[in-house]
């Protein structure tokens, strides 16, 4: 992305998209039941209640009334039948994994197989968002979390926290070709949730092969274990190598959301909180997703950049559009065009 001399100021800068990600399915009710919902209502209720704060994109998965992570298509389908209706203008965006949470004590914390996954793309009512990853990686989510993160929660059981720190995200090529072609055939809008530039170019080839022809829709995870790390260094040069016609959202995890998402809203990219991500706000201080999402606003309105509402953040996500072919997508997603046969040199769109 490039930035201009007046890039950050907030009237040139895009309005800021909040993504909240309130139902948190690493985590058992007990680590934080004030906030953790587990009945439909009090699912529902979250999303609401986030995007009364602030939030426009909701992140989804469903627990079951026994508290882990449902893996039922149907219970996705209700969710968000009543989504549809209390939050409207919210753009629905479920999650990719559908539900990673170990299914018993020292069970394995694993995707579902890519037959089920692939299901997704048969959600009705359709969500506008399913989140995909790229590449086959180690997804090791404890690996930077400290004793301080963890404390008094279900990740200090060794068997809980072993499960995932084994985990790994199953996105080999095949899958990721058939499930870009089910997505889009479906009309929802993929969300590329990338852990490095590896991937980034990945998404990249696919694009140039006509593989994907629709807006770019990426989210940087930089959590570790596998993934970047909230290195600035890491983030800046991930930033830089996404093209202008993207729109990028930062995410991370723990202490590091607030940082990170503060960034974010100062460069004009849009910010997730929710307690999927962290359950922390100050050191020892557990913070409710909506508390999150009222402390972005706070900084957005410090900075004077506006927040999106509903109806802008579906503009921004531009969630209805597809392109021609490959040459559109690219032009389209700011990247430079694929090299006509015979042409030598640099390449651009004039």
């Amino acid at each position: 992305m490039h930035f201009h001399d007046d890039s950050l100021f907030p009237e040139n800068q895009e309005k800021l998209v909040i993504t909240a990600a309130p139902y948190g399915p690493e985590w058992e009710l007990d680590d934080f039941r004030e906030d953790l919902p587990l009945t439909m209502d009090e699912h529902v209720q979250a999303a609401v209640d986030c995007y009364n704060a602030g939030a426009t994109v909701l992140h989804i998965h469903v627990r079951e009334l026994d508290g882990k992570g449902s893996k039922r298509l149907s219970k996705f389908n209700e969710l968000l039948g009543r989504l549809r209706e209390a939050v409207p203008d919210m753009i629905l965006q479920v999650g990719g994994s559908i539900s990673f949470a170990p299914e018993g004590e020292g069970a394995d914390a694993k995707w579902l197989s890519d037959d089920t996954r692939h299901m997704l793309a048969e959600l009705d009512p359709k969500p506008d968002q399913v989140t995909i990853a790229i590449n086959t990686n180690q997804m090791n989510i404890v690996e930077l979390m400290t004793d301080a993160d963890i404390a008094g929660t279900s990740f200090t059981r060794p068997e809980v926290y072993e499960a995932y720190r084994e985990m790994v995200v199953p996105a080999g090529p095949a899958w990721v070709e058939e499930h870009l072609k089910r997505l889009q055939a479906a009309g929802i809008q993929p969300h590329f949730q990338l852990a490095n530039i590896a991937q980034l170019e990945t998404v990249e080839r696919l694009i140039r092969r006509g593989v994907y022809t629709g807006p770019l829709m990426v989210t940087w995870v930089g959590i570790g274990g596998g993934f970047d790390g909230p290195n600035p260094y890491n983030m800046m040069e991930f930033i830089r190598r996404v093209p202008d016609g993207a729109v990028l959202t930062l995410e991370t995890l723990m202490r590091s959301c607030l940082p990170v998402n503060t960034m974010a809203i100062a460069m004009g990219l849009h910010a997730r909180c929710g307690n999927e991500d962290t359950l922390w706000g100050r050191l020892g201080h557990k913070m409710t997703s909506v508390e999150q999402v009222e402390q972005l606003v706070r900084i957005a309105g410090e900075l004077g950049r506006e927040v999106a509402t509903g109806k802008e953040a579906r503009e921004i996500y531009r969630l209805d559009e597809r392109y021609a072919d490959a040459d559109e997508t690219l032009a389209k997603n700011g990247f430079a065009p694929n090299r006509k046969p015979g042409q030598v040199g640099f390449t651009h769109h004039a």
